[in-house]
C-alpha cells in the first residue's frame, strides 16, 4: 500500500504527475484492455474505451478520494465508460443492450483477433444472453478473478447481492451450454 500511496501523490502532483502517469498506464493497460473487451466485445472499441478511461483518470486523479484502491476506482471508471459505449452503440443501432451484445458476440466468429476455440464462443454467447450486472460480476470473478470486496468497491455493491448475482450467472450460463449442446 506504501507503492500506491507514493504513486497517488506523484500522480496528484503536477511536477511529477506524467511520470506517476506512464507507470500506471504500463501497470494497469492489459488488465483494464481485457476487462473493458469483455465488455464491448470488439478490439477496436476496447482500444478506443480504454484510452477515455485513461484520459478520465489522468483529468480526474485529484478527485480521487483513495477510499478504495487505485485498481478499484480505475476499474470503476473502465467499467462505466464500457457500460456507456455499448448503450449509445445499441442506441445507435436501434436495438437493446441485450440484442445489441448477442451481435457483438456472434461478430467475434469473424473476428481475427478473437483466438478463442468454439467452447469459448459458447462461453461468450451464453455470458451475453445475462442481464448486464451479472455479465459484469461473472466477468470479474470467473475471467479477472477479483475477490468479492474489490467487485464491491467497484460495482458499489454489498459482497452479497455480488454473491447471489454470481451465483444466477454461473446457473443460467450453465443451463445455455447445456441447451446448446442438444
Amino acid at each position: 500500500m506504501v507503492e500506491e500511496a507514493l504513486l497517488i501523490q506523484q500522480l496528484k502532483n503536477s511536477k511529477t504527475k506524467n511520470k506517476a502517469f506512464k507507470i500506471v498506464v504500463s501497470d494497469y493497460k492489459e488488465r483494464l484492455y481485457w476487462h473493458i473487451r469483455k465488455i464491448v466485445i470488439n478490439h477496436d472499441d476496447t482500444d478506443d474505451v480504454l484510452q477515455n478511461t485513461f484520459i478520465k483518470v489522468f483529468k480526474n486523479i485529484d478527485t480521487f478520494k483513495e477510499d478504495s484502491k487505485l485498481f478499484s476506482w480505475m476499474y470503476r471508471i473502465a467499467t462505466n465508460e464500457s457500460i456507456t459505449f455499448i448503450n449509445k452503440r445499441a442506441k445507435k443501432n436501434t436495438l437493446n443492450i441485450e440484442d445489441y451484445q448477442q451481435e457483438l458476440v456472434s461478430n467475434l466468429q469473424h473476428d481475427a483477433l478473437f483466438t478463442g476455440n468454439e467452447i469459448q464462443l459458447i462461453l461468450q454467447k451464453a455470458i451475453a444472453t445475462l442481464p448486464q450486472k451479472q455479465q459484469l460480476v461473472f466477468n470479474m470473478k470467473y475471467f479477472d478473478e477479483l475477490k468479492y470486496k474489490d467487485i464491491s468497491e467497484i460495482l458499489d455493491t454489498s459482497i452479497g447481492a455480488l454473491k447471489a448475482s454470481y451465483f444466477h450467472a454461473v446457473k443460467k450460463i450453465e443451463t445455455y451450454i447445456k441447451e446448446t449442446k442438444h
